[in-house]
């Protein structure tokens, strides 16, 4: 659960989200996308992809780290540990859905006639 990696068929898929590549952590910008943002005021598609990444992989390492401290006793409260299960569960979910409308959409565009 706390390493996260995108796999897919497509080569073009893999190249928009190479692994070598190096994503700013969250808070954190590249310093291309900090004076996109000063001079629109806006964020970058990219950048908010790569924070939607970050925020799903926190919420699966959170959820992974109450279920341990649950099994270990140290948590007694269920519940909490259901919702973050949940919670990093409906994140994925959402993840891969964003992931195989851009993939559609790609194809799509691939198919247009110029």
């Amino acid at each position: 659960m706390a390493d996260f990696r995108i796999q897919s068929g497509s080569p073009e898929l893999q190249r928009m989200f190479r692994q070598d590549e190096q994503i700013a952590p969250r808070g954190r910008k590249p310093d291309e996308l900090q004076g996109l943002e000063q001079s629109t005021g806006e964020v970058s598609f990219r950048e908010s992809i790569s924070t939607f990444i970050h925020d799903v992989d926190a919420t699966q390492k959170d959820a992974a780290n109450k279920t341990k401290l649950f099994m270990a006793g140290e948590i007694n409260n269920i519940h909490d540990v259901m919702v973050a299960v949940e919670k990093a569960s409906t994140s994925f979910q959402l993840l891969m859905e964003l992931r195989n409308k851009m993939l559609d959409a790609y194809k799509e565009i691939k198919r247009m006639s110029v």
